[in-house]
């Protein structure tokens, strides 16, 4: 039998990029059929990156050009969604826009990585028109962007820490002094590991103090990106709240071994259709 500590305990499984290192769809990361295989696995929470193209379309893709995983090269910011349409990820896949994701999977929570300047602004109107300001958890690596989103949705929209929030409550002694050097205005951190720094130097970001601090100040801990079940195990040593992976395969066995695992209900799987290209 568990301990009691497990049998009351929810962790979040986010699938990165839908899942980018499953043996079944190596080069497949962030397209519509990655997406819809983590779904059918039982995911429930998804995690993409946005960048918006010249003529405002939102678009759920890592990198700035479309270069190392389509057959199409060129910066997104440049290019119209129809020049965008026509590049395959794998020879086969179209590049999903946001949109189509929220109608492909109604029920899913989606974490989204604000990846550009120009996706500030469109995500949050695409939340607002779309009814899906309460189904994500929105980050960003920028402190810039981040803020200037909190500012647009106001408060009605979950956000993980930026940067600064996260170094405040790795360095500050307490939670006390971490909050009133930062404040408050987020509802997650979401941070990996270690974080590496110059050559073999790295600092270990979720360590079980940085963990008890966020508890105590009522943040969620999530932690990227994690695919070995031996790390997997330490973080939930740490109580962590969230694991992102590449390897969905890996996480499900794993959480389903400590009866951790809850499957997407019936009302969470994917629609039938994908959207046409």
């Amino acid at each position: 039998m568990l301990p009691v500590r497990e049998q009351q305990r929810r962790v979040r499984a986010y699938a990165h990029r839908g899942g980018a290192l499953h043996p079944d769809l190596v080069g497949m990361e962030n397209t519509m059929e990655a997406f819809r295989h983590a779904v059918e696995l039982g995911y429930t929470h998804l995690e993409t990156d946005v960048h918006v193209t010249r003529d405002g379309v939102l678009l759920a893709f890592h990198d700035e050009a479309l270069d190392r995983v389509t057959d199409v090269s060129g910066l997104i910011a440049e290019m119209t969604y129809a020049e965008v349409k026509a590049a395959r990820i794998g020879g086969v896949h179209g590049v999903p826009t946001l949109a189509e994701l929220f109608e492909a999977f109604p029920e899913v929570t989606f974490n989204i990585d604000l990846k550009s300047d120009g996706s500030v602004g469109a995500v949050a109107e695409l939340l607002a028109a779309t009814d899906h300001e309460d189904k994500v958890i929105v980050g960003s690596f920028s402190v810039r962007r981040l803020k200037a989103f909190r500012r647009l949705t106001e408060g009605r929209v979950r956000t993980s820490a930026h940067p600064r929030e996260v170094l405040a409550y790795l360095l500050a002694p307490t939670t006390g002094i971490a909050k009133r050097l930062v404040g408050s205005r987020f509802d997650a951190f979401q941070i990996p590991h270690h974080q590496h720094l110059r050559g073999p130097l790295s600092i270990r970001v979720a360590s079980r103090g940085f963990v008890r601090r966020a508890h105590k100040a009522g943040k969620e801990v999530h932690v990227w990106t994690v695919d070995d079940p031996a790390e997997m195990e330490r973080l939930l040593d740490r109580d962590v709240d969230g694991l992102m992976t590449d390897r969905t395969d890996v996480l499900k066995a794993f959480l389903e071994e400590r009866g951790l695992w809850e499957a997407a209900p019936t009302g969470a799987r994917p629609n039938d259709e994908e959207p046409e290209k």
